[in-house]
């Protein structure tokens, strides 16, 4: 009967360690992935543009790529470095575009343009999904440059940042006010 319960105990045991590895992903905080990919010229997306705010819309038709805003990461669950802009492109659809990112690589990250208000410190890692967020997908890599289409219906009005997000565990890695 004893050997029966150390058997049951050792299987338990150890199916709740590769639990916990599978969820936790340890090894992902050691792997770094860099991505370095060119501003787009063009969107490969649809081509009708997202509203924006008066003030937002460039005065004239551009003939490339227009910075409509751009931030500095601040740093959350983990030191994020490295700025953000939002580009207008000239079919005028959007990107936000990931410029020197460096961060830690997590399980489940993704890119959030967000209403929440960027905070400094533990204040800032749980607001961004308690308002206004548009996934625009996957972290590509933990560190280089990056862009990520913003989808054509999304209505600019208020997203004022940009947050590395881990969907699994509901924090924000890093965070850029846009301006």
């Amino acid at each position: 009967m004893r050997k029966q319960w150390w058997a049951v105990a050792a299987v338990s045991a150890v199916a709740v360690v590769v639990a916990g590895l599978a969820w936790f992903k340890p090894w992902a905080l050691w792997v770094d992935e860099t991505v370095n990919e060119a501003l787009p010229s063009v969107s490969p997306s649809s081509t009708r543009a997202p509203s924006m705010t008066p003030s937002a819309v460039p005065p004239s038709s551009p003939t490339g790529p227009t910075t409509v805003a751009r931030g500095t990461f601040t740093s959350h669950e983990h030191t994020t470095t490295g700025t953000v802009s939002l580009i207008r492109l000239p079919d005028g659809s959007h990107v936000v575009r990931l410029e020197n990112l460096d961060t830690s690589s997590g399980p489940d990250l993704r890119v959030w343009l967000t209403d929440a208000p960027v905070k400094e410190g533990k204040a800032g890692w749980h607001v961004f999904d308690d308002g206004t967020y548009v996934s625009l997908g996957r972290l590509k890599g933990n560190k280089g440059d990056q862009n990520y289409a913003v989808p054509a219906d999304t209505d600019l009005t208020g997203l004022t940042s940009v947050t590395v997000w881990c969907d699994r565990f509901d924090v924000s890695f890093g965070a850029a006010e846009l301006a």
